[in-house]
């Protein structure tokens, strides 16, 4: 597998991955009506850079990463991550992360942060866990699960 910045011929396949996600309104704090131009646009904003994870010419997943505050927040960074359904338990999500925290490095950040990890994607929580990011701070009842209700909403951090 490789991961590789994304190109603008990217953008139907990253699509196929984002739309379910946010279709299914479980993870991600974004209109479950987003159009497809409208995701595209958040997902590869210039504030960011995007990457496709690759494997035999298909894409598997895709990641941003971008400052989580301007000024004197930059050195912090943020960033979102989504595997297609069909490659999940295949490792691509710790993939891309592992390739975040490098290229976060060589960016310069000094640490990463998540703003909102949903409490109930506990796969989430335990891939970040396991890869050295603490819950500093928990929002209660934060997120609008379409069946749990509101859950709680993590702050995850690590410094690099």
């Amino acid at each position: 597998m490789i991961i590789r910045p994304a190109v603008p011929d990217d953008r139907s396949a990253i699509w196929d991955i984002i739309r379910p996600t946010i279709r299914a309104g479980e993870t991600y704090t974004l209109d479950r009506d987003l159009s497809e131009s409208d995701a595209l646009a958040y997902w590869m904003a210039s504030d960011r850079e995007t990457f496709v994870a690759e494997e035999d010419g298909l894409i598997l997943g895709t990641y941003y990463i971008r400052a989580n505050r301007t000024g004197d927040g930059q050195h912090v960074c943020n960033c979102g991550y989504m595997t297609d359904a069909k490659a999940s338990g295949r490792g691509v999500a710790r993939r891309m992360h592992e390739h975040s925290l490098a290229h976060a490095r060589a960016r310069g950040f000094r640490a990463m942060q998540f703003n909102f990890v949903v409490s109930s994607n506990e796969r989430a929580v335990r891939l970040w866990q396991s890869l050295g990011f603490d819950i500093v701070g928990r929002v209660p009842e934060a997120f609008l699960h379409p069946s749990l209700g509101y859950v709680d909403a993590f702050v995850m951090f690590r410094k690099l």
